[in-house]
């Protein structure tokens, strides 16, 4: 198999992307059998120059693909986990990670600037190397270690034995919570950027080329994902997409009438962000210029903004009380 049947499936990507780009869960969904085809062409591709896997293994995607909340364009964010260790099974599936890479790669997905990729040592391990490395950073508790926790549990498994990245999830949920670390993860994540100033002007970018711009992500995305997110480990929650965890942390959190505001307006800004964000790159498609918004859509903005807001600081209250009180 050579290079050509990634650029094929990239040409696949190109005439069926544009029909997609206006429904949120269609658009991830063929995000999802793009990576598939891939995956496949990739493991097949391995397997004849290497033979079969060595050792079961799960091959897992991370950030808005693990949330299976991508915009047009995406970056690549993933890792590999196989069962057993040696050194013929790190060799194989650091060759097969790099593979989907390049795969990935050529079928229009960027390479990760931060190294986030199953043909990067750092996150292609055994799972007793993952074990020990999230134990690591759970007890370590920096704010680097913290980081790539909440990267990882934002994992979904998309190929082969997916019960290991639950596994290890449990494993970093048990820790945190048995040693009440949520007031680190807080301090980590849930710095709220104000996107709204007192006069109740949307605060828009004032340099560069996405000057008159609200970034979207900082803004709009990141209160949510966040927030919703640490409410899903304090509660064990394995699901990864931001929609499904709000429908599964219980009562305790949020009665339903606010349950279903907060998935309304994080529906909504789903949709601002395929109707009007530039789709020329992965870059411009976080911002949203608000000239383009009518009056109505600038106050239903502000509006999303300011419950993502409220969310964060419902989540922060519960988990720092939490802390400070521990289990009762």
């Amino acid at each position: 198999m050579d290079s050509t049947t990634y650029e094929n499936i990239g040409n696949y990507r190109k005439a069926h992307i544009l029909k997609v780009s206006h429904d949120h869960f269609q658009l991830n969904q063929l995000h999802h059998q793009i990576l598939t085809k891939v995956l496949e062409a990739a493991i097949n591709h391995v397997s004849v120059r290497f033979g079969p896997p060595p050792s079961p293994f799960s091959f897992f995607v991370m950030g808005s693909a693990g949330r299976q909340e991508q915009s047009i364009w995406s970056d690549q964010d993933h890792g590999i986990v196989y069962q057993h260790l040696s050194e013929e099974g790190r060799s194989y599936f650091l060759t097969l990670g790099k593979e989907i890479s390049k795969g990935l790669y050529q079928a229009g997905y960027p390479y990760c600037d931060g190294g986030i990729m199953a043909g990067n040592p750092f996150w292609c391990k055994s799972i007793n190397e993952w074990q020990e490395q999230l134990a690591n950073w759970t007890l370590e508790a920096s704010w680097e270690s913290i980081r790539y926790l909440l990267i990882f549990l934002d994992a979904r498994s998309v190929y082969g034995e997916g019960e290991y990245v639950n596994v290890l999830k449990n494993q970093i949920y048990q820790t945190i919570n048995k040693n009440h670390l949520h007031t680190k993860l807080l301090n980590n994540t849930l710095h709220l950027k104000k996107g709204i100033n007192v006069l109740g002007q949307l605060l828009v970018e004032t340099h560069g080329s996405h000057t008159g711009s609200l970034n979207l992500k900082e803004l709009g995305f990141l209160p949510y994902v966040n927030a919703v997110r640490l409410a899903a480990i304090k509660e064990n929650v394995l699901e990864t997409a931001t929609l499904s965890r709000l429908e599964k942390i219980p009562a305790t959190w949020l009665s339903t009438k606010e349950r279903e505001y907060y998935i309304d307006q994080f529906t909504r800004l789903l949709n601002y962000r395929l109707l009007f964000c530039h789709s020329s790159d992965y870059d411009s498609g976080h911002y949203l210029p608000i000239n383009r918004l009518s009056k109505e859509q600038t106050k239903e903005i502000k509006e999303i903004i300011k419950s993502g807001a409220s969310l964060y600081h419902t989540v922060r209250k519960l988990l720092e009380k939490e802390d400070y009180y521990g289990d009762e």
